[in-house]
């Protein structure tokens, strides 16, 4: 493999980007493949990982002035269920097109949390996903697009709640955060249970290679109920909906998280099961926030269902909060 990068190192992609030589031991852009000229996939070398992980990039049409960058995170099902992610599920690329921003989305961590795992696991392979988004990307992005260096960060999902974790476990780095039906709570025994059908019974990973058994300190680490006092000073959004029928719950609008094959009893039923508990973690840590004075963001009482017709709505109404903390019009 670092052959290959050194070699990619020396050649332009197809579409006649260069690419810069690197070394192979740190985190480089290893090729970029211009699918328009706003969307792009970057192919970035991860140190953590020895891995190259596929981004989806969208780019503002001006680049004369650097912009700040959001990061997408995505699913638990990225690339491997159909009809998931925000690239294949959402309008993303036509909504951000007039944006004044980068957005910057992995197409890799299925079933990953976007954690650094404490052991490779034999299903899931190796995942230091905390490294790579919050040490190894960022540097590597903003060199590579010239952003201003001010960034923010969603997810849905799985990835809302990696969203909160990162934000508090990285300082300064992220300067906003959203988090669209997610339940960052990873000690309670609904959070945990929650992470078990996502990582095992869906992923076919082990947990325990996550963050070790129960009582790892890691575990508490990473509780978003515990430690929401690490959010203070972010711009905060989130959201989630109570799993009651709402109106995108009709055969027009069957998006479920990605699960095939799937029907609108489906999406009503397991999604809107599924929904009632990120509800109840995301009201909880909402209320947490109150209780420290922290302000938020936050739309919770809205009927629906765990699909990506309501996080397409998530990210246009978050879209404000965000812009806000990047200093960005809406």
């Amino acid at each position: 493999m670092l052959t290959l990068v050194t070699l990619l190192g020396l050649i332009t992609t197809t579409y006649g980007v260069g690419v810069a030589t690197a070394d192979p031991d740190t985190a480089h852009v290893t090729s970029i493949d211009k699918l328009t000229d706003q969307h792009w996939v970057i192919n970035v070398y991860s140190p953590a990982m020895d891995s190259v992980e596929a981004l989806d990039v969208l780019v503002p049409a001006d680049r004369s002035v650097p912009a700040p960058t959001l990061y997408a995170l995505n699913g638990a099902g990225q690339g491997i269920l159909k009809d998931s992610g925000w690239f294949e599920a959402t309008d993303i690329v036509d909504f951000f097109a007039d944006k004044q921003v980068n957005v910057v989305s992995p197409r890799g961590g299925n079933f990953s949390y976007y954690a650094d795992w404490i052991a490779d696991d034999p299903e899931l392979g190796r995942n230091k996903w905390e490294t790579f988004l919050t040490e190894e990307l960022p540097p590597v992005i903003d060199a590579e697009l010239g952003t201003s260096g001010v960034n923010s960060i969603m997810g849905m999902s799985m990835s809302a709640s990696s969203s909160l974790f990162l934000a508090a476990a990285s300082g300064d780095l992220y300067q906003g955060v959203a988090s669209f039906s997610g339940c960052a709570r990873t000690t309670d025994e609904i959070g945990y249970q929650y992470m078990k059908l996502v990582v095992e019974t869906r992923g076919k990973g082990k947990l325990a290679n996550m963050w070790g058994e129960r009582d790892n300190p890691l575990w508490a680490e990473h509780d978003m109920y515990l430690n929401a006092d690490k959010l203070r000073g972010k711009t905060i959004y989130l959201s989630s909906r109570t799993g009651l029928p709402g109106k995108f719950d009709n055969n027009d609008n069957v998006r479920l998280n990605g699960d095939q094959p799937y029907d609108l009893a489906d999406q009503i039923v397991l999604g809107g099961g599924i929904e009632v508990a990120t509800g109840l973690c995301t009201r909880q840590i909402a209320a947490r926030l109150t209780e420290l004075g922290i302000p938020a963001v936050t739309d919770l009482e809205e009927p629906g269902s765990h699909s990506w017709s309501y996080w397409e709505q998530d990210m246009r109404k978050a879209w404000p909060t965000l812009a806000a903390s990047m200093g960005v019009s809406a």
